[in-house]
């Protein structure tokens, strides 16, 4: 099952534009406990300092994890891992969300907002949810 995070920015225009990152998978193997965190959530090792914002323009692929996390892969193969400072319900079912700046780039102060994808004739948002800092990880191989 593919579904895709979606980015959504706004141009000094003012224009909106869309943009969607790379899918998300899921192997359907994890299991969520009533916490919002799945059991397949692959272990990182941090390598670096953590930034508060990323490069849009770097990024590359989204991963959606479970309710409190999410892994960005930037150009150049490196992963950041996101660990939101609170729980966002629904994100680790839905995988997809989109979020809003005016800046090229996405910040620990931005807000993302889960997207439903099959929700009817439209994908609707569920709520809304706080980023929190980038830290550089090495992500586990999968066995």
């Amino acid at each position: 099952m593919m579904h895709k995070a979606q980015v959504r920015f706004f141009v000094p225009a003012m224009a909106a534009i869309t943009i969607a990152l790379s899918g998300c998978t899921s192997s359907g193997k994890g299991v969520m406990d009533d916490n919002g965190h799945r059991s397949d959530v692959p272990k990182a090792t941090v390598v670096g300092k953590p930034v508060t914002c990323l490069p849009i323009a770097s990024i590359r692929q989204s991963v959606v994890r479970d309710d409190w996390t999410i892994d960005f892969r930037t150009s150049g193969g490196k992963w950041y891992r996101n660990t939101l400072p609170n729980r966002c319900n629904g994100l680790g079912f839905e995988r997809a969300f989109s979020y809003g700046t005016s800046l090229p780039q996405v910040c620990n102060v931005d807000i993302i907002t889960v997207i439903i994808n099959n929700a009817g004739p439209g994908p609707m948002s569920r709520g809304s949810c706080g980023l929190g800092e980038f830290t550089p990880v090495e992500l586990e191989k999968k066995r």
